[in-house]
C-alpha cells in the first residue's frame, strides 16, 4: 500500500473524531436524531480545523444505509464511495475553479434529478467565496427552494465575502482553532501509531507552530518525522529547522540583563553564522518575552509558555520588573515590522538587543509621575498618600497641633501648608520599606532599600551612628521627620514648644530675614487679600525717585538722563572704584560667601602714573563690567585675593565650576583690566590648593537629597549647601 500523509490518514470519519468542534458536532446530531435536517449548511472558519471532513461525515450520516443516523458505519458501500470521493450522489466542487453563472447553471441543471442510489443527493461546495456575483445571484432561487431530496454545504475560511443573501439561506457553523493541548495530544496518539518516541517539549513545539491548525500540525509532524530517526526531540528540530531554543535565549536574555553587550552582540554573531534566519530570530525572542510576561503576571500554564515555567532564566525574571519586559516584548514586535524597510535587518537586529542592555535603567512615565508628585510632598514636608479610589495623590502635614494657613489644589495634588510643631518619630521597624510612604518602588532603589533594612550603609560599614547604622539614636529612615519645615512653620515652632530638638529647629533670625511682612487690606474680586503699596507720582505722571535727598529730580525713563554728578569726574576714580569693591564685598558676605581678605595696602602705579590699591582695582574693573557685562562682574565677586606681580594679576577660586566660568570670561576681564592699567595686562585663575580646602570642614549631603539623586539617576551640580 502506497504511503499515505499523517493529515489524510487521520482525517476524522466520525463525529466523534473531530477536535475542538465539539459545538458543531453535536449539534449536527442531535438535527439528525430530531429528523431537522435543513437544505443549507454553511461552515466557515480558519484553514484545517475540519469544515470539508465535517461536511463528509454529514453526508455519510444521512446516506448511509443505516440511515439517516447520527453514527454512520463506515462499511457500507455508500459510507466507502464518500470516503473515497467516488460516490456518485455526493458532489464535491472547488469554488476557486467553477466561478462562473455557467457552472451554477449546470447544478441547476442537475438538481432536477433524483440521486441514483442514495437518499439524499449532497453538493459540497469548497472555498464558496470564490465565487463571482453573478453566480451567487444565480445560485439564490435554488438554494432557497431546492427539491426535498438535494442539500448544499458550503465550506469557506472569508466569511465576510459570502454575500448577506447567501447566508440568510443556510444554517451557519462557525469552526474554531484547535487548543495547543488537543493538538499536542492527537501529535502523541499519531506517533504512537508511528511506534515513534516523542518528546512532550517538542510536540509542544509542533503544536503552538500549528496555531491552531490540525492539517498544519500533521503535516509539520510528518517533516519532524523524516528527519528524527524515530525519535522526535526539541534539540532535534532545533539545528534542523535553523531555531534559537529556549536554552540558547537564556543565554543571551542573562547577558542582556547583566549589561554585557560585548557578549550579547557575540552571541548573536553565533546565531547568524549557525544558519538562524533574523526574522525567526526576531520571533523566538518576542515569544520568549512574552512567557517571561506570562510568568510575571502568574501565569504557569505549560500550553500557553510553550514549555515548563522553570525551564526560563530566573535571571532575567528577577532583573527585569513587568513594566520593563513589556517595554522589551513592544520594542520587538516593532522590530519584526520595521525589518521590511530596513536599510540592514541585523543592524536593526543589533540594535534591539542593544537597547535591551540598559532596560534596568528603563522608568515608565507612570513610575516617573509617581515619583515627582511623591518627591514634591518630601520635600515640603508631607506624607504622600495614594487615594485608591480616585487615583489621586494628596500630600498632607505630618504634625500635630494643627492651625491651618494655606491650601493650594490642583488636578493632581492637594497640598497643605500648616503651622504646627515637628511631631516626634520612632525609628523605621525591621523589615519595613525605608522609602517614605508614597515613593514609588522603582527597581533601581531596591538595593538602597536592602541596605536600609540590613543596617548596611553607603559605604557598607554599618557602623553605629552612619546612614543605616545601629546605633543608639541612629534614626534608619532618613524622611523620619518630613523634612525641613517652612520659614514661617519654624518660626512658630520655636515659639510655641521648648522640646524641640536643636538640630530641627531653624535659627529665628534667619526665618525672620525670609519672611515678607506685607500688609493684606485689600480684597480683590476674586476674594484674595492684595498688599497696598503707596506709590508717589509727580505732576507728570512719573514715578518719584525714593532714593532723591532733595525730593523728585523730574527724570523718567522715558526721557534723557539729565545733566548732573551722577557720572563722576576722573578726579573721583580711585573713591569710586573703592565704594565699588566694598559694596560688592558685602553682598558677598550676604549672600553667605567669604572672600579671601585683599590687602589695600599694596598698591599698583598705572600707565598715566597715578598709584591705586589693588582694591581699588579690582573694584574699578568690577565696577565697569557691572555695566557691560553682569556674568564677568559675578564671576571677578567669586575670585580670592588678588596678587599683581608686573603685568599679570592672580587670583584664585574654590570650586572647579567657578574657575570654568571664569575661563568662559576671561578674554572679556583681561581687556577691561588692560583698559584699566592703561598696558596689556594678564589674568591668572587658578583653584584653591587642595591642602586649604581639606582643612574647611566638609559639608554632608541631606539623605534625603541623596534618595532623590538616586531615584533619578542624577548628580548635583553647581550648588553649596
Amino acid at each position: 500500500m502506497s504511503y499515505e500523509v499523517t493529515a489524510t490518514r487521520r482525517r476524522p470519519q466520525q463525529f466523534g473524531d473531530l477536535v475542538g468542534q465539539e459545538f458543531v458536532a453535536e449539534t449536527l446530531k442531535n438535527s439528525i436524531k430530531s429528523g431537522k435536517i435543513a437544505h443549507a449548511y454553511l461552515f466557515s472558519g480558519p484553514r484545517g480545523c475540519g469544515k470539508t471532513s465535517t461536511a463528509r461525515i454529514l453526508a455519510k450520516a444521512l446516506n448511509c444505509q443505516n440511515g439517516p443516523t447520527d453514527q454512520p458505519c463506515g462499511t457500507c458501500s455508500t459510507c466507502q464511495e464518500i470516503t473515497k470521493g467516488t460516490s456518485l450522489d455526493v458532489i464535491e466542487i472547488d469554488g476557486a475553479s467553477n466561478t462562473s453563472v455557467e457552472n451554477i447553471r449546470q447544478i441547476k441543471d442537475e438538481v432536477l434529478f433524483p440521486p441514483s442510489n442514495s437518499k439524499y443527493k449532497i453538493y459540497i461546495i469548497d472555498e464558496v467565496h470564490m465565487l463571482s456575483t453573478s453566480a451567487f445571484n444565480a445560485l439564490l432561487k435554488t438554494i432557497e427552494e431546492p427539491p426535498p431530496y438535494v442539500i448544499f454545504i458550503f465550506a469557506t475560511t472569508e466569511l465576510q465575502k459570502v454575500p448577506a443573501t447567501i447566508k440568510s439561506r443556510c444554517q451557519q457553523f462557525n469552526f474554531r482553532l484547535v487548543a495547543v493541548d488537543k493538538v499536542k495530544q492527537c501529535l502523541a496518539d499519531a506517533a504512537a501509531e508511528l511506534g515513534i518516541q516523542a518528546d512532550d517539549e517538542a510536540l509542544f513545539w509542533i503544536a503552538r507552530e500549528s496555531t491552531g491548525s490540525m492539517r498544519d500540525a500533521y503535516t509539520l509532524f510528518d517533516q519532524v518525522v523524516a528527519f528524527s530517526d524515530g525519535h522526535i526531540t526539541y534539540e532535534k528540530i532545533r539545528d534542523k529547522l535553523g531555531l534559537v531554543g529556549i536554552d540558547r535565549l537564556n543565554t543571551v536574555f542573562e547577558a542582556c540583563a547583566q549589561n554585557k553587550t560585548a557578549d550579547v552582540i557575540g552571541l548573536l554573531d553565533e546565531f547568524l553564522q549557525a544558519g538562524v534566519s533574523i526574522e525567526q530570530l526576531i520571533s523566538n525572542s518576542a515569544d520568549y518575552l512574552r512567557s517571561l510576561l506570562l510568568i510575571k503576571n502568574g501565569v504557569k500554564k505549560e500550553s500557553l509558555l510553550g514549555n515548563s515555567a522553570e525551564r526560563y532564566s530566573s535571571v532575567v525574571l528577577g532583573a527585569w520588573n513587568t513594566v520593563q519586559i513589556e517595554r522589551a516584548l513592544s520594542l520587538f514586535l516593532q522590530l519584526y515590522r520595521d525589518i521590511r524597510y530596513s536599510l540592514s535587518p541585523r543592524y536593526e537586529l543589533e540594535l534591539a538587543f542593544s537597547r535591551l542592555c540598559w532596560l534596568g535603567s528603563y522608568v515608565s512615565n507612570a513610575e516617573v509621575k509617581k515619583a515627582i508628585d511623591a518627591a514634591q510632598g518630601l520635600l515640603m514636608g508631607n506624607s504622600v498618600v495614594e487615594c485608591p479610589q480616585s487615583g489621586r495623590i494628596e500630600t498632607t502635614a505630618v504634625h500635630s497641633n494643627v492651625q491651618s494657613a494655606a491650601v493650594v489644589s490642583t488636578s493632581s495634588t492637594t497640598v497643605s501648608a500648616e503651622t504646627s510643631q515637628p511631631q516626634q518619630t520612632q525609628p523605621t521597624p525591621a523589615g519595613m520599606n525605608p522609602i517614605p510612604a508614597g515613593m514609588p518602588r522603582l527597581s533601581m532603589l531596591d538595593e538602597l532599600i536592602a541596605k536600609e533594612q540590613a543596617g548596611i550603609s553607603d559605604d557598607d560599614t554599618g557602623a553605629p551612628g552612619s546612614p543605616g547604622g545601629s546605633g543608639e539614636g541612629d534614626n534608619s529612615n532618613p524622611f523620619h521627620n518630613g523634612g525641613p519645615l517652612p520659614p514661617e512653620q519654624s518660626v512658630a515652632a520655636a515659639q510655641n514648644s521648648q522640646n524641640v530638638q536643636a538640630e530641627n529647629a531653624h535659627p529665628a533670625e534667619l526665618d525672620e530675614r525670609l519672611k515678607l511682612n506685607i500688609p493684606l487690606n485689600e480684597v480683590s474680586d476674586d476674594g484674595q487679600s492684595m498688599p497696598v503699596v503707596d506709590i508717589p507720582l509727580t505732576d507728570a505722571a512719573f514715578t518719584e525717585n525714593p532714593d532723591a535727598e532733595e525730593g523728585d529730580d523730574g527724570w523718567s525713563n522715558m526721557d534723557a538722563p539729565p545733566d548732573d554728578d551722577y557720572y563722576p569726574v576722573e578726579a573721583d576714580f580711585s573713591e569710586r572704584a573703592e565704594e565699588a569693591y566694598e559694596a560688592a564685598e558685602a553682598s558677598a558676605n550676604q549672600n553667605g560667601y567669604s572672600p579671601a581678605p585683599v590687602q589695600l595696602q599694596d598698591t599698583l602705579t598705572l600707565a598715566n602714573g597715578q598709584t591705586i590699591s589693588i582694591a581699588q582695582l579690582r573694584g574699578q574693573v568690577t565696577a565697569n563690567l557691572s555695566v557691560t557685562d553682569g556674568f564677568a562682574a559675578s564671576n571677578i565677586e567669586k575670585t580670592g585675593l588678588w596678587v599683581v606681580d608686573a603685568d599679570c594679576v592672580s587670583t584664585t577660586v574654590e570650586t572647579d565650576y567657578d574657575l570654568s566660568l571664569i575661563e568662559k570670561k576671561k578674554d572679556v576681564i583681561v581687556a577691561e583690566l588692560s583698559n584699566a592699567c592703561g598696558r596689556p595686562m594678564r589674568f591668572n585663575v587658578t583653584l584653591k590648593s587642595e591642602e586649604t580646602q581639606a582643612a574647611s570642614a566638609p559639608v554632608k549631603i541631606p539623605e534625603q537629597v541623596n534618595i532623590l539623586v538616586n531615584a533619578f539617576k542624577g548628580t548635583i551640580v553647581a550648588g553649596r549647601m
